[in-house]
């Protein structure tokens, strides 16, 4: 089945950058959405980006301006450059698609789950 491997959390100083990747594989036929989300301790999970297949972006007003996020379709990659960090993007990020692939034998089309990566940005 689809399974998304992230990479590219870690700590940084605020107003520091990070660049966080996530790789889908599996047998995929077609993406429709990748985005990235995320989870403070105790809080619910919120969006923060996300991309289209024809690559139209949206963003959180969280992130708006600091954060970008792009695709590399060959690689099946979405990435989050993460820029001018501040404490409060503490959270587990978490990659998120929408894609018709192959799972047990059949044709779907489901939402998909990284294991999160974790970003901490200390004051």
């Amino acid at each position: 089945q689809v399974q998304l491997v992230e990479s590219g959390g870690g700590l940084v100083q605020a107003g520091g950058s990070l660049r966080l990747s996530c790789a889908a594989s599996g047998r995929i036929f077609s993406i429709n959405v990748m985005g990235w989300y995320r989870q403070a301790p105790g809080k619910q999970r919120e969006f923060i980006a996300h991309m289209t297949s024809g690559g139209w972006t949206n963003y959180a007003d969280s992130v708006k301006g600091r954060f970008t996020i792009s695709r590399d379709n060959a690689k099946n990659t979405v990435y989050l450059q993460m820029n001018s960090l501040k404490p409060e993007d503490t959270a587990v990020y978490y990659c998120n698609t929408n894609a018709r692939a192959e799972v047990a034998g059949k044709r779907v089309t489901d939402d998909y789950w990284g294991q999160g990566t974790q970003v901490t940005v200390s004051s």
